[in-house]
């Protein structure tokens, strides 16, 4: 088992989990070398471009990838999306990844804990007025990828959709759930505290 801090991986793997998570990195630097990172970054310390160079990338990858890496591909399109405030599109776009994933070959490891770790489909269904959808999504995290109902932002999610259709009994249950489970997640404890 290859683990401890010198840890290899092949390329082609560390790859496919990079984009798994729409190629995002994370720069740990001396606020002092500010500076020097911007000039080292170059175009990438702008958000707003490098959001919009990721959804690039994305497309052109639906386009030229097969199986699970194009299913990826589909939805760092609709995650891309979401970080430039595109809802409706990026709805359409973790449409197309969800379609793509249910079309994956049974042997295939199908990666089930994605809404574990990004909530980007809840915005974008959300944000576009999708309410049913996030109930929906949250309904198949929730029951069909864990043993139990503990993942908070599912739960907050599904809470905020169910806010929207008038179903404020079912959030109120939720957004506690939510916070059994992760007392000071400040989403679900200032939705909470909203609703009284």
């Amino acid at each position: 088992y290859n683990d401890g801090p010198d840890f290899e991986i092949a390329f082609d793997e560390f790859m496919l989990g990079w984009r798994s998570f729409n190629y995002l990195f994370l720069v740990i630097y001396p606020r002092e070398r500010e500076l020097e990172l911007l000039t080292a970054l170059g175009p990438y310390a702008d958000p707003q471009w490098a959001n919009q160079h990721a959804l690039e990338l994305a497309q052109a990858e639906t386009l030229s990838l097969t199986g699970i890496d194009q299913y990826f591909a589909a939805f760092n399109v609709g995650t891309s999306q979401v970080n430039l405030l595109s809802y409706v599109d990026a709805g359409v776009a973790y449409d197309e990844a969800f379609r793509l994933y249910a079309a994956l070959p049974d042997d295939s490891k199908r990666p089930f804990r994605m809404m574990w770790y990004q909530t980007g489909p809840y915005w974008a269904y959300y944000y576009a007025g999708r309410y049913q959808d996030v109930i929906n999504l949250a309904d198949t995290t929730l029951k069909d990828t864990i043993a139990e109902p503990v993942l908070e932002e599912s739960l907050y999610w599904r809470a905020m959709g169910q806010v929207a259709v008038g179903q404020t009994d079912a959030a109120v249950e939720d957004l506690r759930s939510s916070l059994k489970y992760h007392p000071e997640f400040a989403p679900a404890s200032i939705c909470s505290k909203a609703l009284g």
